[in-house]
């Protein structure tokens, strides 16, 4: 018994660990989008056809497992740094059986996102500026990006809604190659 519970403690310390590590690494903690900021996500989705729908910093899967539900025919591709969520994401897209889901252990600032019909991202202010640089610098990417709870600077959004949860948090949709210049 006491063999099991060295184990345990060593296996949540290297969670903890890994979990941290990643975190001082990007500059944030992998946070999952509440459920109401998911529904409004999912709500300003556009008919984009079979585009793919990424999803920038997919942490544990609370957003793409119930994207790739909803969306059966289109790919939906998550990225994410920290290993343990990305590990429970794959684990649930094995669990549900979702082939349409691509989950990657990379940086989306050094991904390819030109293919993307949808990006969405719950990133703070500093990964926000990044990701703006990167689509005004490539600007390979025609689609949409929806951002929960983080603008993208001075950029104007196509559309915003103020979700009905303690902080009021906004998601935003902006149209890439027009509003983002």
């Amino acid at each position: 018994m006491f063999a099991l519970e060295i184990i345990a403690v060593i296996v949540t310390l290297l969670i903890a660990v890994s979990i941290v590590w990643s975190t001082l690494k990007v500059g944030i903690s992998p946070m999952p989008s509440s459920s109401k900021a998911r529904q409004a996500i999912i709500q300003l989705l556009p008919e984009m056809g079979n585009k793919p729908i990424y999803d920038l910093g997919s942490g544990w899967g609370s957003l793409v497992i119930p994207l790739a539900k909803k969306h059966p025919n289109r790919t939906i591709v998550g990225y994410e740094v920290s290993f343990v969520p990305w590990l429970v994401s794959v684990v649930l897209k094995r669990f549900f059986r979702l082939s349409n889901v691509h989950l990657y252990r990379q940086n989306f600032l050094q991904a390819d996102l030109s293919e993307a019909g949808v990006l969405i991202c719950y990133l703070h202010t500093c990964g926000m500026t990044a990701l703006a640089e990167k689509l005004k610098s490539e600007r390979s990417c025609e689609g949409v990006l929806i951002s929960n709870t983080f603008g993208l600077g001075d950029v104007q959004p196509e559309q915003s809604v103020q979700i009905n949860d303690f902080y009021k948090s906004p998601i935003y949709r902006y149209r890439l190659n027009r509003d983002v210049k």
